[in-house]
């Protein structure tokens, strides 16, 4: 007769690692120039499957060149609608004019945006405000954004800039994922 163990297993939360160091953004282009440089340093010797294999590494590198990876996390706690795990990431994030791209400091306002329009709307404001003037990729983003802004003009008795914000939202939002929130938005800015 066999006696099976009793394994148990005791599976906590996702915590977010302590001591993450940021690269700066042109570290990363420095270490993709070098590997770039022993790839064809390879081809030359004849090794041809280590410089493949070298150039596909640097691939990774420009890739988080583009996406940086603690925005890349951010954003999955921001899908699972965790704020806190969200601040948490972006709070790694010491110098973001240093670390990251024009682009991805727009989002890095953005995702700080959407975290504070839950408890400060002042700051959530400035925040909407720097993301779209850094710029934002996607029209979607940038129609999310300023449907936020339009809410917070809203709370804020401003309904002339709320009534632009709207209509610009409303024109940005191709896919009409945004028209039930446009909706309800507009039908609150008959009563002000």
């Amino acid at each position: 007769m066999f006696i099976i163990p009793n394994f148990s297993l005791k599976i906590s939360k996702q915590t977010v690692p302590k001591h993450i160091n940021m690269f700066n953004k042109n570290i990363k282009l420095v270490i993709t120039g070098l590997i770039v440089a022993y790839a064809i340093y390879q081809f030359v010797e004849g090794e041809i499957g280590n410089g493949i294999f070298l150039l596909l590494l640097s691939s990774i590198f420009i890739f988080l060149y583009f996406r940086n990876e603690i925005i890349l996390l951010a954003f999955l706690r921001m899908r699972k609608q965790d704020l806190t795990g969200t601040q948490n990431w972006l709070s790694k994030i010491k110098n973001p004019e240093g670390a990251l791209t024009t682009k991805q400091q727009g989002y890095y306002n953005y995702l700080h945006g959407i975290i504070f329009s839950q408890t400060n709307l002042t700051q959530a404001e400035k925040y909407f405000k720097k993301a779209l003037k850094l710029g934002l990729t996607m029209d979607y983003d940038i129609a999310m954004a300023k449907l936020s802004l339009a809410g917070i003009s809203m709370q804020k008795r401003r309904k002339r800039e709320a009534t632009m914000l709207l209509n610009q939202a409303k024109k940005l939002d191709k896919n009409n994922m945004l028209t039930e929130q446009i909706r309800m938005m507009q039908q609150q800015m008959k009563k002000i």
